[in-house]
């Protein structure tokens, strides 16, 4: 399942992101990027440890944990730090696929689900756009600010280059309890169906229903 989510942060909070990033300090994406991924990726990423990036990730998380249709649509386990990075002229990331394995430690995670948080708005840069790869074709995503795209990690997939201005994100990789990408789609379709079903008739019958179903099929094939 791929899922555009509107409304992460609002405009407050983009400004914010903004400022932050027009003050901090980056470094060469390639940094973090697998050998082969070194070879088609062309970015900047905002240094982790500065405070800036700290306080910036801290606003972004909760944000993140607080958003209920984020939550439903990757059910998180763990989630690996947030990055912030940068395309100016030229820049772009080539084909490639998500390491399946990040972090180190208690912090190591698998990587079910990728996102990404789109922090300018799409008019002010060109170029820049997200292209996955599936079975349905390419499909290019350039959402506006505060808006983000979930993504099977397994997706192959790459970010245009951007020809002006600069296209700043969030991205994040995160461990599902739910494994499985089906699997995900169904609980999110349950979940999304109970609740219309609450705003238009309240708590009925059917709706316990459909909670009931909803949590026994997660205590199947939740993995905590």
């Amino acid at each position: 399942m791929i899922l555009c989510v509107g409304n992460i942060l609002t405009s407050d909070q983009l400004t914010r992101a903004k400022l932050a990033m027009d003050e901090g300090h980056f470094e060469d994406g390639r940094k973090t990027a697998g050998w082969h991924a070194r070879l088609v990726k062309n970015n900047e990423q905002m240094q982790a440890s500065s405070d800036e990036a700290r306080r910036l990730r801290a606003d972004v998380e909760k944000s993140l944990s607080e958003h209920p249709l984020f939550q439903m649509a990757v059910r998180p386990l763990k989630m690996t730090p947030v990055i912030f990075s940068r395309y100016r002229d030229g820049m772009t990331y080539g084909n490639h696929v998500d390491d399946p394995v990040m972090g180190r430690g208690d912090a190591k995670l698998r990587t079910d689900i990728s996102f990404t948080l789109f922090l300018d708005e799409p008019e002010s840069y060109d170029g820049g756009e997200l292209v996955t790869d599936t079975t349905a074709g390419e499909q290019s995503y350039k959402l506006p600010a505060g808006s983000a795209v979930i993504y099977p990690s397994s997706t192959l997939h790459r970010v245009e280059p951007v020809t002006r201005g600069q296209r700043r994100v969030a991205i994040g990789w995160i461990q599902s309890t739910i494994r499985d990408p089906a699997q995900r789609e169904v609980l999110f379709d349950l979940d999304t169906a109970r609740r219309q079903l609450f705003e238009r008739d309240g708590k009925t019958t059917e709706f316990d229903l459909l909670t009931k179903s909803l949590a026994n099929l997660q205590r199947f094939w939740a993995e905590m």
